[in-house]
């Protein structure tokens, strides 16, 4: 049994190894993307925390929905990961696993040095790619910007959260400190949500997701952090196992354009009312 576990746990040292392998070119250098003091202070605070975590991670940036990632997430934003599931109600269930993970992890890395030889070449395996932790980093997001829990509630699936905030629109459309729009008529602005389904049959309009509230659903959210330009910016967790800016092309009103067929549509965009709720 300790030959199959040491073969396993050696499997995915060499995937952290070979995480350095790839040598596809970066996108061009973005626009400059900051919080700026014209936004007002709650958009403005969700925008800076979702940048900052950026920047902790080296600004990770592709264009649309991309394959890969170069240069690929390194193993040293472990911890920040640990950090993202603090913040959510599963987060100490995984935290736990994780832990033990990569502990394996680093004691099977000092075997192979102390043997003198590097693992072979194997396929990538990334440390943190499960469970998916993109909600937990919306959610960490979301209380570094001081969004009080009962207005965003954190949670381990954006379809939680998701739920919680139509539920919270549909009984106060005029209050509701995220209002759903349908992304071909409303434009992001820095501090909204920009959100994807990627079920195998995916909801193409928010309302859909109304008369099946409270059951799962694999979805995805970005924090847009800036638009113009015939882009909307936004920043995500979990895309390629990393913290990315992700570019998406825009309309000359500045709605993102519909992904290709075979990647996830955008479904809502929450516009970010903190401001005017609070």
């Amino acid at each position: 049994m300790r030959g199959w576990v040491r073969a396993g746990v050696a499997v995915a040292a060499a995937g952290l190894l070979s995480l350095t392998g790839c040598t596809l070119s970066p996108p061009p250098p973005p626009p400059p993307v900051t919080a700026s003091a014209r936004l007002p202070p709650q958009r403005a605070a969700v925008v800076q925390a979702a940048l900052t975590e950026w920047q902790r991670w080296g600004k990770l940036t592709v264009d649309g929905w991309p394959e890969f990632l170069d240069p690929p997430a390194a193993p040293e934003n472990f911890p920040s990961i640990l950090a993202y599931w603090e913040t959510v109600p599963e987060g100490p269930a995984v935290i736990r696993r994780h832990e033990g993970t990569r502990d394996a992890m680093m004691v099977a890395m000092a075997e192979f040095q102390a043997e003198g030889a590097p693992p072979p070449p194997l396929p990538a395996i990334s440390l943190f790619a499960s469970p998916a932790w993109s909600a937990a980093f919306v959610s960490y997001v979301m209380q570094r910007a001081g969004v009080p829990g009962f207005v965003f509630p954190p949670a381990a699936a954006h379809s939680t959260y998701i739920d919680a905030l139509l539920f919270s629109w549909s009984g106060n459309p005029e209050g509701a400190a995220f209002v759903p729009h349908e992304p071909v008529d409303y434009s992001p602005r820095p501090g909204d949500l920009i959100c994807a389904d990627r079920s195998r049959s995916p909801l193409y309009h928010w309302q859909e997701r109304l008369s099946e509230a409270g059951s799962f659903r694999p979805m995805h959210c970005d924090v847009v952090v800036a638009s113009g330009g015939g882009l909307v910016q936004a920043i995500g967790g979990n895309v390629l196992d990393a913290v990315v800016l992700r570019r998406f092309p825009a309309d000359a009103a500045g709605r993102a354009l519909p992904p290709p067929w075979d990647k996830a549509p955008f479904f809502v965009v929450f516009e970010n009312r903190l401001d005017l709720t609070r």
